[in-house]
């Protein structure tokens, strides 16, 4: 048995969770999400909280047991707290803006890099190099902080770049001289 899966998702109370067939959709205070899930997991409301069970013990079965059960408390936690991520822009020169709702960073290249947020996300800058990605999504959070970081991702020699906030960066040891 899943350990993670069998785990029930506790569901606040400002937080409403409809099931229709193998769709959940989730309301809170944030807004709202919703998801098809596979069909060979179950999940049921009962009371305060959603149990996820298995319809068989097939090999497919038993590897979604527990990302079902952590996809739905994601879900949860994310129309009730939100998520966020922090990235530090490094370098001389380096900086960020907001332009309306686009992020516009200059990263040592011969032209700004914009971004345009997806469809629930929000950009915050705080003193030019600390940006926050924020929204209700985990995956769509996780995926836009990772695409501003690839814009310029640390290099390992003077550590200039776009990095997850407390993230380490392995130096390396420059050309040795004579």
């Amino acid at each position: 048995m899943s350990r993670i899966g069998k785990q029930p998702v506790p569901v606040p109370k400002a937080v409403t969770v409809t099931i229709e067939g193998q769709n959940v959709t989730v309301k809170g205070p944030k807004g709202e999400l919703s998801r098809e899930l596979p069909p060979e997991i179950a999940f049921v409301q009962e009371g305060e909280e959603i149990v996820v069970t298995r319809r068989n013990e097939s090999r497919n079965a038993r590897q979604r047991h527990g990302l079902v059960r952590t996809l739905i408390a994601n879900m949860v936690e994310g129309v009730s707290n939100g998520y966020q991520k922090k990235l530090e822009i490094q370098g001389v020169g380096y900086r960020a803006s907001l332009q309306g709702q686009k992020l516009v960073m200059a990263l040592g290249y011969s032209h700004p890099v914009e971004f345009e947020p997806p469809m629930g996300i929000q950009f915050g800058v705080e003193g030019n190099t600390n940006v926050t990605v924020t929204g209700i999504d985990k995956e769509v959070v996780g995926n836009t902080a990772a695409r501003v970081r690839a814009a310029r991702p640390p290099e390992p020699y003077k550590g200039k770049g776009v990095r997850y906030a407390g993230e380490q960066v392995r130096r390396k040891a420059g050309k040795a001289g004579k």
